[in-house]
């Protein structure tokens, strides 16, 4: 009876190390992704831009960091795809600079600073590679809509943007796994397809009606880094 349970024992055994060295084969959290729908979070730092027309009239003197945060909600298509929505959270800002030639009053600004915090509604398709122990690239893309929250309180600033945009995002990124969660830094870039320029605007003082009057179209750009947890 002792040798028969001693037996049973060490299959037992060996059926443990089996399972636990083909769980370390495969990495940490090996059915993570079979899951239909799961949820995470978010943070990140973002540069904003503009791109102007006429490009001679008007450029983005300084690149300026801010910080975003976002909800993330993912549904699993297939192996390789998911599809994901991730309502997000951006504060940053601006600033333009105009050429002296415009200016007729040397006392003028040649620069002017405009507040944004946008938040934004995308889409994105995701297509991951196979996963490689511990690590799975990806790439990314979609569109969304998004509206700024900071439109009313520019409302005095010269340039006023309109609150509504259409965009879209493309990047990549590598979900990287590690024991409880998944970890996924990510490059996203954004293109804005309205113009986003206040041309006709009430109660602005003339002086500063060269700051808008000069420029035919301006677009949003915006480069994105995110840490994804999952």
């Amino acid at each position: 009876m002792v040798i028969h349970n001693l037996k049973k024992y060490i299959l037992l055994a060996y059926i443990m190390l089996g399972i636990c060295t083909t769980m370390q084969a495969e990495g940490n959290l090996p059915y993570v992704d079979q899951k239909t729908i799961h949820f995470g979070f978010l943070l990140g730092i973002n540069t904003m831009d503009f791109s102007v027309t006429p490009t001679e009239s008007a450029r983005i003197s300084t690149l300026k960091p801010g910080f975003t945060v976002g909800i993330i909600s993912d549904l699993r298509l297939n192996r390789y795809l998911n599809l994901r929505f991730t309502p997000t959270l951006h504060f940053g800002e601006r600033e333009l600079s105009y050429p002296d030639s415009i200016f007729t009053d040397l006392t003028s600004t040649r620069s002017l600073t405009i507040s944004s915090i946008p938040i934004c509604l995308p889409i994105y398709l995701k297509y991951s590679a196979e996963r490689k122990g511990n690590y799975r690239p990806y790439l990314i893309g979609g569109v969304g809509i998004s509206y700024d929250l900071a439109t009313a309180a520019n409302a005095e600033n010269p340039v006023l943007l309109k609150p509504f945009d259409f965009y879209t995002e493309f990047g990549v990124g590598c979900d990287i796994y590690f024991s409880f969660f998944k970890l996924a830094p990510e490059l996203k870039y954004s293109i804005g397809f309205n113009d986003m320029l206040t041309h006709q605007r009430s109660g602005l003082n003339p002086k500063d009606e060269v700051y808008t009057k000069i420029i035919q179209r301006l677009t949003s750009r915006m480069i994105t880094l995110s840490f994804n947890f999952e």
